[in-house]
């Protein structure tokens, strides 16, 4: 093995003793070899990092695995401490419970590579069950797919309104990444709900040359444990939507205010802002209905009031203004959709008389044909 190698693989790691074995064996029965594996622990409370030293040995000095001091609750800083330890010209990012396909890491690094990419961005992947029972190719992305190795747009505005119909996949798992493009643009993953989606607008501001390929080398399994897919009252909803709504906005402008475009172009910063927070909005309008919104303050000011200085009264106040506004706009497009569904029964029952009555009409006719002759 050369001495730095090509690509480092980093995956975060919590109570995930289940499946981190199936993981490694994925990455060990690589056809390419020269890689390293960076596993950060987030302070895991099962046999986790036990698993993982047991494989030290079979790779032979490409495993790593380290601690953080403690749990951050998701794995964005486990992610930017990996790359922080990484040494590979190119990252991929993995998820502990996921495997990857023999031949993944060759055919990525070589589409890398002969298309001088700085990020292979794949646009489909095997979508699994927890034992592996069932699996498909899926695709998260909006939009059309490709069928051969393509180029994304390099006219920056084009990108903006692709980012905006969020027609990129944000899973960190679907890219291989040139790994000085993440350190010189200082693209990491920001600690809020919802930091792929930031994460992945980020590199496609940042990338040159963004590579989008058909291949499908991930195997996903869709592990209910997902921080995503637990299950939460209403008012626990709400408290984890508006993370992102929150600090995701002001995360998003901090990077955008040292991107030369966005300051030559500050309109076009408002653009994107106000997408990301819309889009955080309709998602918060599939909650239920039925919560008040003082309560919806409630919970903005006691999760986020020390993050918001000055504003710890006036930002839960916003939020809460515009959540009641569009609660109101859900209700009213409720109400539209009864009322267009009550006419159309009733269009439905008058064509219906007006079949029946004519009918009649004919029946009667004839009959006084007949009584004619």
């Amino acid at each position: 093995m050369a001495n730095v190698p090509e690509v480092s693989i980093i995956i975060p790691l919590y109570n995930a003793e289940k499946y981190i074995a199936e993981c490694l064996e994925s990455v060990l029965a690589q056809t390419f070899t020269n890689f390293e594996v960076i596993v950060v622990d987030d302070c895991s409370t099962d046999k986790s990092c036990a698993i993982v030293e047991s494989y030290i040995p079979k790779f032979s000095g490409r495993l790593k695995l380290s601690r953080m001091k403690k749990n951050s609750g998701a794995g964005s800083l486990p992610r930017n401490k990996g790359l922080t330890l990484s040494r590979g010209e190119y990252i991929f990012n993995m998820d502990n419970d996921d495997l990857i396909t023999p031949t993944a890491l060759e055919e990525l690094l070589t589409l890398a590579k002969v298309n001088d990419a700085d990020v292979v961005y794949c646009e489909k992947y095997f979508a699994t069950n927890n034992d592996l029972s069932e699996i498909n190719i899926q695709s998260d992305q909006v939009g059309t797919l490709v069928d051969k190795p393509t180029f994304e747009t390099d006219i920056f505005t084009e990108r903006l309104t692709k980012i905006q119909q969020y027609f990129f996949a944000v899973m960190p798992w679907l890219k291989l990444i040139k790994r000085n493009l993440l350190i010189e643009n200082e693209i990491i993953f920001p600690n809020i709900i919802r930091d792929d989606d930031i994460w992945t607008w980020h590199l496609v501001f940042c990338a040159k040359r963004f590579l989008r390929v058909p291949n499908a080398v991930y195997i996903c399994r869709k592990v209910e444990t997902s921080i995503t897919r637990l299950k939460r009252t209403p008012l626990e909803e709400i408290n984890f939507w508006f993370n992102p709504v929150i600090l995701g906005v002001k995360t998003l402008n901090e990077i955008m205010s040292n991107i030369a475009f966005f300051k030559k172009n500050p309109q076009y910063r408002y653009v994107m802002l106000n997408s990301f927070i819309r889009n955080s909005f309709l998602i918060l309008m599939h909650l239920n209905l039925e919560i008040d919104p003082s309560d919806v303050y409630e919970v903005i000011k006691q999760k986020f009031g020390d993050k918001l200085g000055e504003y710890d009264v006036l930002i839960p106040l916003l939020c809460t203004a515009l959540y009641t506004q569009q609660k109101i706009n859900a209700v009213n497009v409720q109400k539209s959709q009864q009322f267009n569904i009550q006419n159309q029964n009733r269009i439905k029952e008058l064509e219906s008389q007006l079949q029946l009555s004519q009918k009649r009409i004919l029946e009667l006719e004839l009959q006084l044909n007949k009584e004619a002759l």
